[in-house]
């Protein structure tokens, strides 16, 4: 448990504003209707947050947030028009309805405009143990973030600087609607408690650090731990080298392995697809990953980080596999794209809902052993990913590896490769999972990459 008593006192009203919400998406839908709309779809969501920083063992911010939204889309038959507001008085609610209707009626109609099949929406609603609003209060927050940052910075004599220590908590509420009838509820919670050190010395300076995010505040790291391995990683970097020019293994460690699996899911989205803006076109029944490889799509997954029971447009969602044996079984799609594409919606208007790669490797000091000379990377820079050709070349930093070993630091270069020619050249999936975020993925090796150096 975290030493600092959490701030419970408060009572749990989500029950009721979510009611609140929904009323108010029903009235809207039941307005769009008597001012003709076919087909109308409300989102409404409330939002508060907590967010302190500190530095140098003074307090920097204190940011107590609440916002609130509700968006309309409106549909003549298939032309179509939105529009939001933050005001929930009745006046707003009107003219943010009557606004979407009128633009409905001056747009062109889209063959692909429309609600999702009413037969596809969710009917069971599990609880998907999401919610979590217990957390700390302003005062204890920053505690826990001065207690975080002490701990790194006296870790180590070499640590001579901080970029601070900062806690966040969050909480959601959400509600969608439509004119099918269906009407469904949600809420979430996420906290996260977070570390930045400096070590070294003019020019030697290097910055790392760490954090620790759940949707349980008791779930989180004890701050000193965090405050730590911030330390750690930073200590880590010191004294960095180059490496020359070659073809060689890469190891991406699992705070950075989840970007190859994001870049993925983006070239067979249905938006990419259907503008034939992605190197993975046509690419359904291929065998793009070796015969090992396999990515399940988790959506009900208990305490999932994008646990749901529906999607953005009410779909029913459903476990199931985006990659197995290698190949690659669907596309993600959403209605819209999905109509576009001459398919049906894969359940994912709004993205993928916890993502789990299948292992095949222990973890990151059995994949270096294994992998015995080559670049480990911890950190990537830049965007320099071309999602139409698959083309790949990023800034790095990591670690050089030995005869298995991880021997010295490593900045100043750039990997660069095809995803294409990426993808299949995976040898290897660690059971090391970093567990802050949907895309569950460990340590991934890929045997060949072209890393550039100054040397």
């Amino acid at each position: 448990m975290n030493p600092i008593a959490l701030n419970t006192a408060k009572a749990d009203d989500s029950a009721q504003r979510l009611e609140q919400l929904a009323d108010t998406a029903q009235r809207m839908l039941e307005r769009a209707r008597q001012l003709g709309a076919s087909q109308a779809e409300v989102s409404c969501n409330e939002d508060s947050g907590l967010e302190v920083n500190v530095r140098l063992g003074q307090v920097e911010t204190v940011q107590s947030s609440r916002d609130r939204g509700l968006a309309i889309t409106v549909y003549f038959g298939q032309r179509r028009g939105s529009a939001s507001t933050a005001d929930l008085a009745d006046a707003s609610i009107e003219a943010t309805v009557a606004q979407a209707c009128a633009i409905a009626r001056y747009t062109e109609a889209d063959p692909a405009a429309g609600l999702a099949d009413p037969a596809l929406m969710a009917s069971q609603f599990p609880d998907l143990d999401t919610w979590h609003p217990a957390a700390p209060d302003a005062d204890q927050a920053l505690a826990l973030a001065l207690a975080c940052e002490q701990a790194g910075r006296e870790f180590d004599g070499r640590i001579s600087n901080s970029d601070g220590a900062g806690v966040s908590s969050n909480t959601s509420l959400a509600v969608y609607a439509n004119s099918h009838g269906f009407v469904g509820r949600e809420r979430s919670s996420s906290h996260s408690l977070s570390c930045a050190l400096i070590a070294g010395s003019g020019d030697g300076m290097q910055r790392d650090g760490w954090y620790s995010a759940a949707l349980a505040f008791a779930d989180l790291w004890q701050p000193q731990a965090v405050g730590q391995k911030a330390a750690q990683r930073t200590l880590e970097r010191l004294a960095p080298r180059s490496l020359p020019t070659a073809q060689m293994p890469v190891l991406f460690a699992p705070e950075v392995s989840r970007s190859l699996i994001a870049h993925l899911v983006a070239a067979v989205s249905g938006g990419a697809l259907y503008r034939r803006a992605s190197f993975l076109l046509d690419s359904v029944g291929q065998a793009l990953l070796p015969p090992w490889f396999a990515i399940e799509e988790r959506p009900l997954l208990a305490r999932g980080w994008r646990s749901t029971a529906f999607d953005a447009e009410g779909v029913a969602t459903r476990d199931s596999m985006l990659v197995d044996g290698g190949v690659l079984q669907r596309y993600v799609l959403g209605s819209y794209s999905a109509r576009m594409l001459g398919l049906q919606t894969t359940g994912n208007a709004g993205g993928v809902h916890n993502l789990q790669v299948r292992a095949n490797a222990p973890g990151l000091l059995q994949m270096a052993a294994q992998m015995g000379r080559g670049f480990l990377v911890t950190e990537l820079m830049g965007q320099g990913v071309n999602g139409v050709t698959g083309d790949y070349s990023r800034g790095a930093a990591g670690f050089w590896v030995e005869n298995g070993e991880i021997c010295y630091p490593v900045d100043g270069v750039t990997i660069a490769g095809n995803l294409r020619q990426m993808f299949q050249r995976i040898v290897a999936v660690g059971e090391d999972v970093d567990p802050r975020s949907s895309v569950q993925v460990g340590s991934i090796l890929v045997d060949q990459m072209t890393v550039a150096g100054n040397h």
